[in-house]
């Protein structure tokens, strides 16, 4: 009962006509905080596919339109071949158990990034995941797998570059919403609001171009400890920040 009571509190603190339309996160620390608790590091992204599901539940119920969640970078094929291998086999094992989920939520699953350069088995668990989901009109689930921001941008401009050469497009008729239609995020919403768990203080190659104007929540929480309340603490700050996008405040 404590607990219910504490989210009735914090929820009372949250005004639902000013929620971010576009949430996105860096999910950052699962391997330290399976460290901290003497586990392996497989570990602590299993806990952190727990995270995974109440934040997805939470911004749903909030009413969110977009949740973008930053998975698996372009980077990360550094690290140890048995953690990837890993990392890809819990993809497709949530991607399995939850889509059914997913569908009673009414959520819409997506994936950016260079996908077709991800094992065919995942591409494979991708693909009919966005498929089984392409009707939901509820929140748009949007997660990043081998992704990168400068790499979407480089994307996009040789795709931009194709379309110039065929006659498409002009290259007078350039602008920044024509090279926006481009990018992995074209028809989502501004990305309002960047969460980071693990309190490190950097954007890491996600979503350069989007977050121009973001507000930056930044938490040393782990990953696998984020829970609702965090979420709701992070909308509540959010909620208090004066968005100017360059201008000055009113007077």
């Amino acid at each position: 009962m404590k607990i219910k009571n504490e989210n009735e509190e914090i929820l009372s603190l949250i005004d639902r006509s000013r929620l971010p339309e576009h949430v996105a996160i860096i999910m950052d620390g699962n391997g330290r905080w399976a460290q901290s608790m003497g586990l392996p590091r497989i570990a602590g992204h299993q806990a952190g596919m727990k995270s995974v599901k109440r934040v997805i539940q939470t911004a749903n119920d909030m009413g969110i339109k977009a949740l973008t969640l930053y998975a698996f970078s372009t980077e990360n094929w550094s690290r140890p071949p048995k953690e990837i291998e890993a990392l890809m086999t819990l993809l497709c094992r949530y991607l399995r158990m939850e889509v059914e989920n997913l569908n009673k939520q009414n959520v819409q699953i997506r994936f950016m990034g260079r996908i077709y350069q991800l094992p065919e088995l995942v591409q494979r668990e991708l693909d009919k995941a966005t498929k089984a989901t392409s009707k939901n009109s509820g929140l748009i689930l949007n997660i990043a797998l081998n992704y990168s921001g400068r790499a979407d941008i480089v994307d996009g401009v040789s795709h931009l570059a194709a379309d110039i050469h065929v006659g498409k497009i002009q290259v007078d008729e350039i602008n920044e919403a024509v090279f926006q239609r481009y990018l992995s995020t074209a028809d989502l919403p501004e990305v309002d609001l960047l969460i980071r768990t693990s309190g490190e203080m950097r954007i890491s190659n996600f979503l350069l171009w989007e977050i121009a104007y973001t507000e930056l929540w930044i938490t040393p929480i782990y990953w696998p400890e984020f829970n609702r309340e965090h979420f709701y603490q992070a909308l509540i700050d959010y909620q208090k920040r004066k968005r100017r996008f360059g201008g000055t405040a009113a007077l």
